[in-house]
Protein backbone atom coordinates (compact mmCIF):
# COMPACT_ATOMS: atom_id res chain seq x y z
CA UNK A 1 0.00 0.00 0.00
CA UNK A 2 1.38 3.37 -1.00
CA UNK A 3 0.17 5.17 2.13
CA UNK A 4 -3.01 6.43 3.75
CA UNK A 5 -5.45 8.52 1.82
CA UNK A 6 -5.59 11.56 4.10
CA UNK A 7 -7.85 14.03 2.29
CA UNK A 8 -11.02 14.18 4.43
CA UNK A 9 -14.40 13.50 2.84
CA UNK A 10 -17.67 14.71 4.32
CA UNK A 11 -20.77 12.53 4.45
CA UNK A 12 -24.06 13.58 6.05
CA UNK A 13 -24.32 10.24 7.91
CA UNK A 14 -20.86 10.68 9.49
CA UNK A 15 -20.22 13.64 11.76
CA UNK A 16 -17.01 15.53 11.04
CA UNK A 17 -14.46 15.17 8.27
CA UNK A 18 -13.04 11.66 8.42
CA UNK A 19 -10.35 9.92 6.42
CA UNK A 20 -10.46 6.20 5.79
CA UNK A 21 -7.65 5.68 8.27
CA UNK A 22 -9.56 7.67 10.91
CA UNK A 23 -12.56 5.38 10.47
CA UNK A 24 -10.40 2.30 10.96
CA UNK A 25 -8.77 3.64 14.11
CA UNK A 26 -12.05 4.82 15.63
CA UNK A 27 -14.03 1.62 15.03
CA UNK A 28 -11.29 -0.92 15.78
CA UNK A 29 -10.25 0.85 19.00
CA UNK A 30 -12.83 -0.95 21.16
CA UNK A 31 -11.30 -4.34 20.26
CA UNK A 32 -7.73 -3.20 20.94
CA UNK A 33 -7.86 -1.21 24.15
CA UNK A 34 -8.63 -2.48 27.65
CA UNK A 35 -12.31 -2.49 28.67
CA UNK A 36 -13.55 0.59 30.49
CA UNK A 37 -14.91 0.58 34.03
CA UNK A 38 -18.46 0.99 32.67
CA UNK A 39 -17.98 -2.11 30.53
CA UNK A 40 -16.79 -4.18 33.50
CA UNK A 41 -19.72 -3.02 35.66
CA UNK A 42 -22.22 -3.88 32.92
CA UNK A 43 -20.53 -7.23 32.32
CA UNK A 44 -20.60 -8.07 36.04
CA UNK A 45 -24.32 -7.30 36.29
CA UNK A 46 -25.06 -9.32 33.15
CA UNK A 47 -23.11 -12.35 34.35
CA UNK A 48 -24.90 -12.15 37.72
CA UNK A 49 -28.28 -12.28 35.97
CA UNK A 50 -27.03 -15.10 33.74
CA UNK A 51 -25.97 -17.11 36.80
CA UNK A 52 -29.37 -16.58 38.43
CA UNK A 53 -31.06 -17.75 35.24
CA UNK A 54 -28.95 -20.89 34.98
CA UNK A 55 -29.76 -21.79 38.59
CA UNK A 56 -33.50 -21.34 37.95
CA UNK A 57 -33.29 -23.40 34.74
CA UNK A 58 -31.60 -26.22 36.66
CA UNK A 59 -34.37 -26.07 39.27
CA UNK A 60 -36.93 -26.34 36.47
CA UNK A 61 -35.16 -29.30 34.89
CA UNK A 62 -34.80 -31.02 38.28
CA UNK A 63 -38.30 -30.41 39.63
CA UNK A 64 -40.27 -29.99 36.40
CA UNK A 65 -42.61 -27.09 35.76
CA UNK A 66 -44.25 -27.61 39.14
CA UNK A 67 -41.67 -25.03 40.21
CA UNK A 68 -43.71 -22.55 38.16
CA UNK A 69 -47.14 -21.19 39.05
CA UNK A 70 -48.89 -22.62 36.00
CA UNK A 71 -52.22 -24.35 36.51
CA UNK A 72 -54.90 -26.17 34.53
CA UNK A 73 -56.38 -22.89 33.32
CA UNK A 74 -53.17 -21.02 32.49
CA UNK A 75 -50.78 -23.50 30.93
CA UNK A 76 -48.76 -20.78 29.19
CA UNK A 77 -47.44 -18.12 31.49
CA UNK A 78 -44.22 -16.15 31.52
CA UNK A 79 -42.38 -18.77 29.50
CA UNK A 80 -44.31 -18.46 26.23
CA UNK A 81 -44.81 -14.73 26.83
CA UNK A 82 -41.04 -14.29 26.98
CA UNK A 83 -40.52 -16.65 24.04
CA UNK A 84 -42.69 -14.51 21.76
CA UNK A 85 -41.14 -11.32 23.17
CA UNK A 86 -37.58 -12.43 22.40
CA UNK A 87 -38.52 -13.64 18.91
CA UNK A 88 -40.02 -10.22 18.23
CA UNK A 89 -36.86 -8.45 19.38
CA UNK A 90 -34.82 -10.63 17.05
CA UNK A 91 -36.69 -9.35 13.99
CA UNK A 92 -35.18 -5.90 13.60
CA UNK A 93 -31.67 -7.13 12.92
CA UNK A 94 -32.53 -9.02 9.77
CA UNK A 95 -34.95 -6.30 8.69
CA UNK A 96 -32.23 -3.63 8.92
CA UNK A 97 -29.67 -5.88 7.27
CA UNK A 98 -31.63 -7.54 4.51
CA UNK A 99 -34.54 -5.37 3.45
CA UNK A 100 -32.75 -2.05 3.86
CA UNK A 101 -29.74 -3.48 2.02
CA UNK A 102 -31.93 -4.50 -0.91
CA UNK A 103 -33.44 -1.01 -0.96
CA UNK A 104 -29.95 0.55 -0.74
CA UNK A 105 -30.69 2.60 2.36
CA UNK A 106 -27.40 4.17 3.45
CA UNK A 107 -28.51 4.95 7.00
CA UNK A 108 -28.49 1.25 7.89
CA UNK A 109 -24.66 1.17 8.02
CA UNK A 110 -24.46 2.78 11.45
CA UNK A 111 -26.68 0.23 13.15
CA UNK A 112 -26.83 -2.93 11.05
CA UNK A 113 -23.89 -4.77 12.66
CA UNK A 114 -25.16 -4.47 16.23
CA UNK A 115 -28.71 -5.21 15.07
CA UNK A 116 -27.60 -8.42 13.38
CA UNK A 117 -25.76 -9.50 16.54
CA UNK A 118 -28.86 -8.66 18.57
CA UNK A 119 -30.89 -10.98 16.33
CA UNK A 120 -28.60 -13.94 17.00
CA UNK A 121 -28.55 -13.41 20.76
CA UNK A 122 -32.31 -12.79 20.99
CA UNK A 123 -33.15 -15.99 19.10
CA UNK A 124 -30.84 -17.94 21.44
CA UNK A 125 -32.72 -16.50 24.42
CA UNK A 126 -36.07 -17.31 22.81
CA UNK A 127 -35.11 -20.93 22.11
CA UNK A 128 -34.51 -21.54 25.82
CA UNK A 129 -38.19 -21.22 26.75
CA UNK A 130 -39.72 -23.97 24.59
CA UNK A 131 -36.81 -26.20 25.59
CA UNK A 132 -37.56 -25.95 29.31
CA UNK A 133 -41.34 -25.59 29.00
CA UNK A 134 -41.64 -29.29 28.26
CA UNK A 135 -40.89 -29.93 31.93
CA UNK A 136 -38.81 -33.04 31.32
CA UNK A 137 -35.75 -32.32 29.23
CA UNK A 138 -35.90 -35.55 27.19
CA UNK A 139 -39.30 -34.51 25.76
CA UNK A 140 -37.38 -31.99 23.63
CA UNK A 141 -36.91 -35.02 21.37
CA UNK A 142 -40.46 -34.48 20.15
CA UNK A 143 -39.63 -31.02 18.82
CA UNK A 144 -37.53 -32.28 15.96
CA UNK A 145 -38.92 -33.48 12.61
CA UNK A 146 -37.65 -37.03 12.66
CA UNK A 147 -39.44 -39.57 10.37
CA UNK A 148 -42.93 -40.02 11.77
CA UNK A 149 -42.94 -43.82 12.00
CA UNK A 150 -45.00 -43.76 15.18
CA UNK A 151 -48.14 -42.75 13.37
CA UNK A 152 -50.22 -39.84 14.65
CA UNK A 153 -48.34 -39.41 17.95
CA UNK A 154 -45.26 -37.19 17.58
CA UNK A 155 -44.20 -35.09 15.85
CA UNK A 156 -47.48 -33.56 14.77
CA UNK A 157 -46.77 -31.83 11.48
CA UNK A 158 -50.17 -30.15 11.66
CA UNK A 159 -49.13 -28.25 14.79
CA UNK A 160 -47.84 -24.67 14.51
CA UNK A 161 -45.54 -25.48 17.43
CA UNK A 162 -43.61 -27.75 15.07
CA UNK A 163 -43.73 -25.09 12.38
CA UNK A 164 -41.93 -22.83 14.86
CA UNK A 165 -39.02 -25.25 14.87
CA UNK A 166 -38.65 -25.05 11.10
CA UNK A 167 -39.15 -21.30 10.87
CA UNK A 168 -36.95 -20.24 13.77
CA UNK A 169 -34.08 -22.63 13.01
CA UNK A 170 -34.05 -21.47 9.37
CA UNK A 171 -34.23 -17.84 10.45
CA UNK A 172 -31.38 -18.32 12.92
CA UNK A 173 -29.18 -20.08 10.35
CA UNK A 174 -29.65 -17.46 7.63
CA UNK A 175 -29.23 -14.59 10.09
CA UNK A 176 -26.04 -16.13 11.47
CA UNK A 177 -24.56 -16.56 7.99
CA UNK A 178 -25.55 -13.03 7.01
CA UNK A 179 -24.04 -11.57 10.19
CA UNK A 180 -20.78 -13.48 9.85
CA UNK A 181 -20.45 -12.69 6.14
CA UNK A 182 -20.54 -9.00 6.93
CA UNK A 183 -17.88 -9.45 9.62
CA UNK A 184 -15.27 -11.09 7.40
CA UNK A 185 -13.77 -7.90 5.84
CA UNK A 186 -13.67 -6.21 9.24
CA UNK A 187 -11.99 -9.20 10.85
CA UNK A 188 -9.32 -8.84 8.15
CA UNK A 189 -8.90 -5.18 9.06
CA UNK A 190 -8.42 -6.06 12.73
CA UNK A 191 -6.04 -8.88 11.74
CA UNK A 192 -3.77 -6.53 9.79
CA UNK A 193 -3.42 -4.29 12.85
CA UNK A 194 -2.92 -7.14 15.32
CA UNK A 195 0.19 -9.02 16.42
CA UNK A 196 1.00 -12.42 17.86
CA UNK A 197 -1.86 -14.65 18.95
CA UNK A 198 -4.52 -12.03 18.19
CA UNK A 199 -3.30 -11.90 14.60
CA UNK A 200 -3.65 -15.68 14.24
CA UNK A 201 -7.07 -15.58 15.86
CA UNK A 202 -8.41 -12.93 13.49
CA UNK A 203 -6.71 -14.54 10.53
CA UNK A 204 -8.73 -17.67 11.26
CA UNK A 205 -11.95 -15.64 11.60
CA UNK A 206 -11.34 -13.74 8.36
CA UNK A 207 -10.89 -16.93 6.27
CA UNK A 208 -7.76 -15.54 4.60
CA UNK A 209 -9.48 -12.43 3.26
CA UNK A 210 -7.13 -10.30 1.12
CA UNK A 211 -9.48 -7.62 -0.19
CA UNK A 212 -8.95 -8.63 -3.82
CA UNK A 213 -11.54 -7.77 -6.44
CA UNK A 214 -12.60 -11.43 -6.62
CA UNK A 215 -13.15 -11.55 -2.84
CA UNK A 216 -15.26 -8.39 -2.93
CA UNK A 217 -17.29 -9.68 -5.86
CA UNK A 218 -18.08 -12.96 -4.12
CA UNK A 219 -18.75 -11.17 -0.84
CA UNK A 220 -21.29 -8.82 -2.41
CA UNK A 221 -22.96 -11.67 -4.32
CA UNK A 222 -23.29 -13.77 -1.17
CA UNK A 223 -24.62 -10.80 0.80
CA UNK A 224 -27.34 -10.17 -1.79
CA UNK A 225 -28.32 -13.86 -1.92
CA UNK A 226 -28.58 -14.06 1.88
CA UNK A 227 -30.50 -10.79 1.97
CA UNK A 228 -32.94 -12.22 -0.58
CA UNK A 229 -33.39 -15.36 1.54
CA UNK A 230 -33.74 -13.43 4.79
CA UNK A 231 -36.35 -10.95 3.55
CA UNK A 232 -39.27 -13.43 3.36
CA UNK A 233 -38.10 -14.97 6.62
CA UNK A 234 -38.60 -11.63 8.38
CA UNK A 235 -42.27 -11.83 7.43
CA UNK A 236 -42.74 -15.57 7.82
CA UNK A 237 -41.18 -16.25 11.23
CA UNK A 238 -43.44 -14.11 13.37
CA UNK A 239 -46.37 -15.03 11.15
CA UNK A 240 -45.79 -18.66 12.10
CA UNK A 241 -45.36 -17.69 15.75
CA UNK A 242 -48.76 -15.98 15.55
CA UNK A 243 -50.22 -19.28 14.27
CA UNK A 244 -49.55 -20.73 17.74
CA UNK A 245 -52.55 -18.64 18.75
CA UNK A 246 -54.51 -17.94 15.57
CA UNK A 247 -55.07 -21.60 14.66
CA UNK A 248 -56.68 -22.31 18.03
CA UNK A 249 -60.40 -21.93 18.76
CA UNK A 250 -59.93 -19.88 21.92
CA UNK A 251 -61.83 -16.55 21.89
CA UNK A 252 -59.36 -13.69 21.60
CA UNK A 253 -56.87 -15.85 19.69
CA UNK A 254 -58.82 -17.22 16.73
CA UNK A 255 -58.44 -14.24 14.42
CA UNK A 256 -56.89 -13.64 11.00
CA UNK A 257 -55.37 -10.30 11.98
CA UNK A 258 -52.68 -11.95 14.07
CA UNK A 259 -50.04 -12.58 11.33
CA UNK A 260 -49.62 -8.96 10.10
CA UNK A 261 -50.24 -7.67 13.61
CA UNK A 262 -47.47 -9.85 15.05
CA UNK A 263 -45.02 -8.93 12.28
CA UNK A 264 -45.58 -5.20 12.80
CA UNK A 265 -45.24 -5.65 16.56
CA UNK A 266 -42.02 -7.61 16.12
CA UNK A 267 -40.46 -4.86 13.99
CA UNK A 268 -41.75 -2.31 16.49
CA UNK A 269 -40.13 -3.98 19.51
CA UNK A 270 -36.99 -4.97 17.60
CA UNK A 271 -36.23 -1.44 16.48
CA UNK A 272 -36.82 -0.21 20.03
CA UNK A 273 -34.25 -2.68 21.40
CA UNK A 274 -31.77 -1.66 18.69
CA UNK A 275 -32.19 1.95 19.75
CA UNK A 276 -31.63 1.03 23.40
CA UNK A 277 -28.36 -0.69 22.49
CA UNK A 278 -27.27 2.01 20.06
CA UNK A 279 -27.76 4.89 22.47
CA UNK A 280 -25.71 3.09 25.13
CA UNK A 281 -23.06 1.85 22.69
CA UNK A 282 -22.45 5.23 21.02
CA UNK A 283 -21.85 6.76 24.45
CA UNK A 284 -19.76 4.01 26.06
CA UNK A 285 -17.57 3.33 22.99
CA UNK A 286 -17.46 7.00 21.99
CA UNK A 287 -18.56 6.44 18.39
CA UNK A 288 -21.06 9.27 18.16
CA UNK A 289 -19.61 10.27 14.76
CA UNK A 290 -20.77 6.94 13.28
CA UNK A 291 -24.07 6.36 15.09
CA UNK A 292 -25.42 9.82 14.42
CA UNK A 293 -28.59 11.73 15.14
CA UNK A 294 -29.63 11.03 11.54
CA UNK A 295 -29.48 7.28 12.19
CA UNK A 296 -31.50 7.65 15.37
CA UNK A 297 -34.10 9.84 13.68
CA UNK A 298 -34.56 7.31 10.87
CA UNK A 299 -35.05 4.54 13.42
CA UNK A 300 -37.60 6.64 15.31
CA UNK A 301 -39.58 7.14 12.10
CA UNK A 302 -39.85 3.36 11.67
CA UNK A 303 -40.98 3.03 15.30
CA UNK A 304 -43.64 5.68 14.73
CA UNK A 305 -44.99 3.90 11.65
CA UNK A 306 -45.00 0.39 13.15
CA UNK A 307 -46.39 1.69 16.45
CA UNK A 308 -49.28 3.27 14.57
CA UNK A 309 -49.90 -0.03 12.73
CA UNK A 310 -49.98 -1.86 16.06
CA UNK A 311 -52.44 0.71 17.43
CA UNK A 312 -54.72 0.21 14.43
CA UNK A 313 -54.53 -3.56 15.02
CA UNK A 314 -55.62 -3.12 18.65
CA UNK A 315 -58.61 -1.02 17.62
CA UNK A 316 -59.48 -3.44 14.81
CA UNK A 317 -59.56 -6.31 17.30
CA UNK A 318 -61.98 -4.39 19.50
CA UNK A 319 -64.19 -3.50 16.53
CA UNK A 320 -64.29 -7.06 15.17
CA UNK A 321 -65.14 -8.45 18.62
CA UNK A 322 -68.08 -6.02 18.85
CA UNK A 323 -69.18 -6.43 15.25
CA UNK A 324 -69.07 -10.24 15.33
CA UNK A 325 -71.87 -10.47 17.88
CA UNK A 326 -70.07 -13.48 19.37
CA UNK A 327 -70.56 -13.15 23.11
CA UNK A 328 -67.45 -15.13 24.08
CA UNK A 329 -65.21 -13.03 21.82
CA UNK A 330 -66.74 -9.87 23.27
CA UNK A 331 -66.16 -11.10 26.79
CA UNK A 332 -62.51 -11.92 26.03
CA UNK A 333 -61.79 -8.28 25.14
CA UNK A 334 -64.00 -6.94 27.92
CA UNK A 335 -62.00 -9.08 30.33
CA UNK A 336 -58.69 -7.80 28.93
CA UNK A 337 -59.65 -4.17 29.48
CA UNK A 338 -61.72 -4.36 32.68
CA UNK A 339 -60.82 -7.73 34.20
CA UNK A 340 -58.22 -8.52 36.86
CA UNK A 341 -55.35 -7.83 34.44
CA UNK A 342 -56.58 -4.34 33.47
CA UNK A 343 -53.21 -2.88 34.49
CA UNK A 344 -51.41 -4.93 31.80
CA UNK A 345 -53.91 -3.89 29.12
CA UNK A 346 -53.71 -0.19 29.83
CA UNK A 347 -49.93 -0.41 30.24
CA UNK A 348 -49.82 -1.97 26.78
CA UNK A 349 -52.00 0.77 25.30
CA UNK A 350 -50.04 3.59 26.93
CA UNK A 351 -46.61 2.27 25.95
CA UNK A 352 -47.39 0.98 22.45
CA UNK A 353 -50.08 3.29 21.11
CA UNK A 354 -49.81 6.63 22.88
CA UNK A 355 -46.13 7.05 23.70
CA UNK A 356 -44.70 6.58 20.13
CA UNK A 357 -46.89 9.45 18.88
CA UNK A 358 -44.41 11.92 20.40
CA UNK A 359 -42.12 11.04 17.46
CA UNK A 360 -44.30 13.17 15.19
CA UNK A 361 -42.19 16.04 16.52
CA UNK A 362 -38.76 16.36 14.93
CA UNK A 363 -37.09 17.73 18.06
CA UNK A 364 -38.13 14.64 20.03
CA UNK A 365 -37.07 12.27 17.22
CA UNK A 366 -33.60 13.81 17.39
CA UNK A 367 -33.37 13.93 21.19
CA UNK A 368 -31.13 11.20 22.66
CA UNK A 369 -32.77 11.06 26.08
CA UNK A 370 -36.30 10.95 24.69
CA UNK A 371 -35.22 8.22 22.30
CA UNK A 372 -33.65 6.13 25.05
CA UNK A 373 -36.60 6.31 27.42
CA UNK A 374 -39.12 5.74 24.64
CA UNK A 375 -37.24 2.63 23.50
CA UNK A 376 -37.52 1.26 27.05
CA UNK A 377 -41.25 2.08 27.20
CA UNK A 378 -41.90 0.37 23.87
CA UNK A 379 -40.24 -2.87 24.94
CA UNK A 380 -42.11 -2.83 28.25
CA UNK A 381 -45.34 -2.26 26.32
CA UNK A 382 -44.59 -5.08 23.88
CA UNK A 383 -43.95 -7.44 26.77
CA UNK A 384 -47.32 -6.40 28.22
CA UNK A 385 -48.91 -7.11 24.82
CA UNK A 386 -47.65 -10.70 24.80
CA UNK A 387 -48.75 -11.17 28.41
CA UNK A 388 -52.21 -9.72 27.66
CA UNK A 389 -52.65 -12.07 24.70
CA UNK A 390 -51.60 -15.14 26.69
CA UNK A 391 -52.31 -14.53 30.38
CA UNK A 392 -55.60 -12.65 30.29
CA UNK A 393 -57.07 -14.84 27.54
CA UNK A 394 -56.37 -18.09 29.36
CA UNK A 395 -57.24 -16.82 32.85
CA UNK A 396 -60.98 -16.80 32.14
CA UNK A 397 -62.32 -19.45 29.77
CA UNK A 398 -65.82 -20.78 29.15
CA UNK A 399 -66.34 -22.14 32.69
CA UNK A 400 -66.32 -19.60 35.56
CA UNK A 401 -65.53 -22.45 37.96
CA UNK A 402 -62.10 -22.84 36.34
CA UNK A 403 -61.18 -19.14 36.32
CA UNK A 404 -57.79 -18.42 37.79
CA UNK A 405 -55.32 -15.61 38.47
CA UNK A 406 -51.72 -16.19 37.50
CA UNK A 407 -48.69 -14.80 39.32
CA UNK A 408 -45.20 -15.93 38.24
CA UNK A 409 -43.01 -17.79 40.69
CA UNK A 410 -39.49 -16.78 41.66
CA UNK A 411 -38.14 -19.44 39.29
CA UNK A 412 -40.01 -17.98 36.32
CA UNK A 413 -38.83 -14.46 37.12
CA UNK A 414 -35.28 -15.74 37.57
CA UNK A 415 -35.30 -17.46 34.15
CA UNK A 416 -36.47 -14.26 32.46
CA UNK A 417 -33.76 -12.23 34.20
CA UNK A 418 -31.32 -14.96 33.18
CA UNK A 419 -32.17 -14.53 29.51
CA UNK A 420 -31.57 -10.79 29.87
CA UNK A 421 -28.20 -11.68 31.37
CA UNK A 422 -27.41 -14.04 28.49
CA UNK A 423 -28.37 -11.41 25.92
CA UNK A 424 -26.30 -8.58 27.39
CA UNK A 425 -23.34 -10.83 28.24
CA UNK A 426 -23.12 -11.97 24.62
CA UNK A 427 -23.54 -8.41 23.37
CA UNK A 428 -20.81 -7.04 25.65
CA UNK A 429 -18.42 -9.81 24.57
CA UNK A 430 -19.29 -9.06 20.96
CA UNK A 431 -18.22 -5.41 21.40
CA UNK A 432 -14.81 -6.64 22.56
CA UNK A 433 -14.24 -9.03 19.65
CA UNK A 434 -15.65 -7.27 16.59
CA UNK A 435 -16.27 -3.67 15.46
CA UNK A 436 -19.78 -2.64 16.44
CA UNK A 437 -20.14 -0.57 13.25
CA UNK A 438 -19.37 -2.15 9.85
CA UNK A 439 -16.05 -0.56 8.84
CA UNK A 440 -16.07 -1.64 5.21
CA UNK A 441 -19.65 -0.46 4.63
CA UNK A 442 -19.07 2.91 6.28
CA UNK A 443 -16.01 3.46 4.07
CA UNK A 444 -17.96 2.43 1.00
CA UNK A 445 -20.69 4.97 1.80
CA UNK A 446 -18.08 7.64 2.48
CA UNK A 447 -16.32 6.90 -0.78
CA UNK A 448 -19.59 7.11 -2.72
CA UNK A 449 -20.24 10.52 -1.19
CA UNK A 450 -16.73 11.75 -1.90
CA UNK A 451 -16.11 10.47 -5.41
CA UNK A 452 -16.69 13.91 -6.84
CA UNK A 453 -13.66 15.15 -4.89
CA UNK A 454 -11.36 12.25 -5.67
CA UNK A 455 -9.40 12.15 -8.92
CA UNK A 456 -6.57 10.26 -10.57
CA UNK A 457 -4.08 8.69 -8.19
CA UNK A 458 -6.06 9.83 -5.15
CA UNK A 459 -9.08 7.87 -6.36
CA UNK A 460 -7.06 4.66 -6.70
CA UNK A 461 -5.54 5.22 -3.27
CA UNK A 462 -8.94 5.84 -1.70
CA UNK A 463 -10.35 2.67 -3.24
CA UNK A 464 -7.46 0.63 -1.89
CA UNK A 465 -8.06 2.08 1.57
CA UNK A 466 -11.65 0.86 1.83
CA UNK A 467 -10.43 -2.06 3.94
CA UNK A 468 -7.17 -0.89 5.42
CA UNK A 469 -4.27 -3.28 5.18
CA UNK A 470 -6.23 -6.11 3.62
CA UNK A 471 -4.36 -6.02 0.32
CA UNK A 472 -1.74 -8.73 -0.21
Amino acid sequence: MSGHYTSPIRDPLIEGNKTYHDITVDLVAATERAPSRAWWIAFGVSVSFLTLGVICMLITIWQGITSWNLNRTIGWGWDITNFVWWIGIGHAGTLISAILLLFRQKWRTGVNRAAEAMTIFAVICAAIFPGIHVGRIWVVFFFFPYPNTRGPLWPNFNSPLLWDVFAISTYFTVSLLFWYTGLVPDFATVRDRAKGLRKKFYNFLSFGWTGSAKHWQRWESLSLVLAGLATPLVLSVHTIVSFDFATSVIPGWHTTIFPPYFVAGAIFSGFAMVLTLMVITRHVLNIKEYITIEHIESMNKVILVTGTIVGVAYLTELFIAWYSGYVYEQFAFFNRALGPYWWAYFGMMACNVLSPQVFWFRKIRRNIWWTFFMSIFVNIGMWFERFVIIGTTLARDYLPSSWSYYVPSFVEIGIFLGTLGIFFTFYLLFTRVAPVVAIAEVKHILKSSGDQYVHGHEQASATAEVVEGSQP
